[in-house]
């Protein structure tokens, strides 16, 4: 079932407003996490939602994913997807980690050409 524009833009706007509250959290809980943002084909969606989660530094990525935060990143993003009334399966199948480091080294800095590419 194809979804129309209109049903498109409705998702699109609560999951950027749910989304956005997730960030703002881990924000204040995870240290040298900047900001999130997601990707995905609404002809194959849900299935095709990723939530990136972004770090300053690699070290910092690694750091937290050591320290169980990556498990408190599927956490916010669950209840992101749950309050925007978004189901998919296993949401941690739907999140991915990265880092500004990463993107300046591999992508010159373009997050959308990294995000095309990558994600």
């Amino acid at each position: 079932m194809s979804l129309s524009k209109r049903d498109q833009a409705h998702i699109e706007r609560r999951l950027v407003a749910t989304l956005t509250e997730a960030c703002e959290m881990a924000k204040a809980e995870i240290v040298g996490f900047q900001w999130l943002t997601h990707v995905v084909d609404y002809a194959r969606f849900p299935a095709s939602l990723k939530v990136i989660w972004v770090f300053d530094t690699q070290v910092d990525r690694e750091q937290a994913l050591t320290k169980g935060q990556g498990d408190r990143m599927v956490e916010f993003t669950a209840m992101a997807l749950a309050e925007a009334q978004v189901q998919l399966g296993p949401v941690a199948a739907h999140v991915l980690f990265d880092s500004e480091e990463a993107c300046q080294r591999d992508n010159a800095g373009n997050w959308q050409q990294r995000l095309s590419r990558k994600h």
